[in-house]
């Protein structure tokens, strides 16, 4: 797979990569095709694991690289990375009070943004994840964009890990849009329609993050830890609070653990 994406630029290759991303999310909203209902307890855990891969691709992928990347500054190399970082909640919390969208395992009375009850249900749960898979899309292009500036084959395989990572947790969140719709009485087909289409803005977003750190190489650091901040308020502020929603906290946080070891395992093996 390197020796493949090798041949094309870095945003190319940040645009193949998010290509599979979506394709995981459509990959968990198609269980609708096989089921209407899914055990609470595995959609829980399925979110906690998915936050768990999200906190361990924020600190390996992102921020301990841009770390590095910041050595030599002259305020010191963890400015660029708090900067960064902040700045990326504070970004996502700003969208978070504009755009209208729905947790996942919550109900419409629980809507949150700017009018969000002049919505409809899948309206607002399809909002709510695409939220969180703009700043997926970000530090996914982020990462191919930092080939542009020197990268090897091993930074292009981090690159890979982290997409593979972010892969992999968007199969729960799929499942999250979808199966609730399906729940409700919504046809299958339009329930997979809604799932798979909050997994469309990665590749956008992967494509504007490449660009933008292809081209201005001191901003790399910066960005990686601004995705960094970005994931990470989402999942403190939704993915976490929506595995536990229900009850079942202790499989939600076992399953955060689970996922946060894998993802880790996956960046230093791989990456």
């Amino acid at each position: 797979m390197v020796d493949f994406l090798m041949k094309f630029n870095p945003i190319t290759q940040a645009f193949i990569a998010t290509l599979f991303t979506w394709g995981m999310t459509a990959l968990g909203a198609a269980l609708v095709f096989m089921t209407k209902t899914l055990n609470q307890r595995l959609l829980d855990s399925m979110l906690g694991f998915a936050g768990g891969v999200m906190i361990a691709a924020s600190y390996w992928s992102l921020l301990a690289p841009a770390i590095t990347m910041s050595e030599g500054n002259p305020i010191g190399n963890w400015f660029p990375a708090a900067f960064g970082f902040l700045l990326g909640g504070v970004f996502l919390w700003g969208i978070d009070k504009i755009l209208p969208h729905l947790h996942p395992n919550s109900s419409i009375a629980g809507a949150e943004g700017y009018l969000p009850k002049r919505r409809k249900r899948s309206t607002l749960l399809v909002l709510a994840i695409t939220l969180h898979n703009i700043p997926e899309g970000l530090a996914v292009g982020i990462a191919f964009g930092a080939l542009a500036n020197g990268g090897t084959e091993a930074s292009l395989a981090g690159a890979l890990t982290l997409a593979l990572g972010i892969g992999i947790q968007n199969f729960p969140e799929g499942v999250a849009v979808s199966m609730p719709l399906r729940g409700e009485g919504m046809s299958r087909r339009k329930s997979f329609f809604y799932g798979q289409f909050s997994g469309m803005v990665e590749p956008i977003a992967a494509v504007i993050g490449a660009v933008a750190v292809s081209f201005i190489e001191p901003l790399l650091p910066y960005a990686l830890s601004f995705a960094a901040g970005a994931m990470i308020f989402v999942v403190a502020e939704e993915v976490i609070p929506s595995s536990q929603e229900k009850g079942n906290k202790d499989l939600a946080s076992m399953s955060l653990m689970f996922g946060f070891t894998l993802m880790m395992i996956l960046d230093v093996a791989l990456g």
